[in-house]
């Protein structure tokens, strides 16, 4: 099954979810080995480390430094890679609310990390985005 494509399809299904917990991003060096074991949710290499997305509590035991706490908006709609504006979409809502979002786009969802003071504005915000 590739997903959704049809944008007014993906906006009108998308019912977002909360998850629960608190995320964070941080940064380390190393081979892959050396990191998996913190059991990351999102990782990406880049040329000045990998980018872990962590549960709160797994950087700090750790002893990993991190920034903003976050929570996990997840985009329930079966959003195919190759969708064309649900990205845009989901940014200008939360920008007309003033609430930042990182997006990460899985294989089956789109992920939506925002500010763990914003997340329940944020996901009305998505809701309303959606018609709901």
């Amino acid at each position: 099954m590739s997903g959704e494509t049809d944008l007014a399809r993906l906006l009108a299904e998308m019912n977002p979810i909360l998850q629960e917990g608190e995320f964070v991003y941080c940064t380390v060096e190393g081979d892959a080995a050396s990191w998996l074991a913190l059991e990351p949710i999102g990782t990406f290499r880049e040329a000045e480390g990998a980018t872990l997305i962590l549960e709160r509590s797994r950087a700090e035991a750790a002893g990993l430094s991190y920034g903003p706490v976050l929570r996990l908006i997840t985009l329930s709609v079966h959003s195919a890679l190759e969708a064309v504006g649900l990205t845009a979409a989901v940014s200008a809502a939360l920008t007309r609310e003033r609430i930042s979002a990182n997006v990460v786009a899985a294989y089956y969802h789109d992920h939506v990390f925002v500010p763990t003071a914003d997340a329940e504005r944020a996901v009305e915000a998505l809701r309303g985005l959606s018609g709901a």
